[in-house]
């Protein structure tokens, strides 16, 4: 999933400090840098040159504007300007209350706001080697380094799919069928061959399981639904594959460290917000440390006894 992120900041006008100069000898400090000016004034709302740059980027997948030619810029101008105009207007007429734009404003300010949460959070904790290299083998563990040889029959309904099934049973040819009434059409000509995959190929935990039980040119024996629709399998075979190359990896194994830290944040985040009525899966709370143990204290020495000879 690439995204582009578009932060659309509003202007900010930073105002010269201006102060009286002590009086020494001494030459008085630089004044402070005095605020750009606007891009352009619409309406008395200035437009920064720092909102028309960020539009630029997200118009344009990254380029700035003094990449652009003269006209491109003038071009992007007047789209921005535009843009200002009619949002004006529709504020005049009180579109921004209506129910249906005010949620969808929420929306995009709560995603705004969620990804420079992330962006701030991230910044400071990318991931070094050493927990690269652990959750490599985490993930490695939990990868089936196995590949399946298999055929599929696709059809819109379970009933089809079962009544190919008991053809199948009755001595009917797998090839000819698929051929017949496979909705793939992409592997239909070829028998319903889907070549050699991963588990994991179809993004489908029934489709996975179900190839994972069957034996050399077995059949499924009930319909599998899938995303796609349902399917009738015919295990070919199996083979090993080898395992992935750290050095290959290291790009998904930053994403999956990152997303899992930005999850436990959140997670944090809602064990000390009060939401009401609770959700149906908060994240369990923290438990609170348990105090340290006290030292006994010291127990007071008893007087010394009387050893001195007595005298009579």
């Amino acid at each position: 999933m690439k995204v582009t992120r578009f932060l659309a900041l509003g202007a900010v006008l930073a105002l010269a400090a201006c102060s009286k100069p002590a009086a020494t000898d001494k030459p008085a400090e630089a004044a402070a840098t005095p605020a750009q000016p606007p891009l352009v004034t619409i309406n008395g709302k200035a437009i920064s040159n720092d909102l028309f740059e960020a539009y630029v980027k997200a118009v344009t997948q990254g380029k700035a504007a003094s990449e652009l030619t003269a006209e491109e810029r003038e071009q992007i101008k007047e789209e921005l300007v535009r843009m200002e105009v009619l949002a004006q207007q529709a504020e005049k007429d009180g579109l921004a209350k209506e129910p249906d734009v005010a949620t969808r404003l929420e929306l995009t300010r709560l995603n705004l706001l969620q990804q420079a949460a992330a962006q701030k959070y991230l910044k400071e904790r990318q991931p070094t080697e050493a927990e690269m290299r652990a959750e490599f083998e985490t993930q490695l563990a939990a990868t089936p380094l196995v590949e399946y040889h298999a055929r599929h029959i696709l059809v819109s309904s379970q009933e089809t799919a079962q009544k190919i099934i008991d053809q199948l049973k009755a001595g009917g040819d797998f090839a000819t069928l698929a051929k017949r009434f496979s909705g793939d059409k992409s592997t239909a000509q070829k028998g319903g061959d889907l070549g050699w995959f991963p588990p994991d190929a179809m993004g489908n935990k029934n489709f996975a399981d179900a190839i994972g039980l069957l034996k050399n040119n077995e059949i499924t024996s009930t319909p599998i639904q899938t995303q796609y629709g349902w399917h009738v399998l015919q295990l070919l075979g199996t083979r090993d594959r080898p395992p992935p190359s750290f050095e290959g990896v290291q790009d998904q194994l930053k994403r999956i460290l990152l997303s899992k830290k930005y999850r436990a944040y959140s997670d944090e985040l809602l064990k000390t917000a009060k939401i009401d009525p609770p959700l149906a899966h908060m994240p369990a709370a923290t438990p609170a440390a348990a105090p340290a143990p006290t030292a006994p204290a010291a127990a007071t020495p008893a007087a010394p006894a009387d050893t001195a000879p007595k005298t009579n």
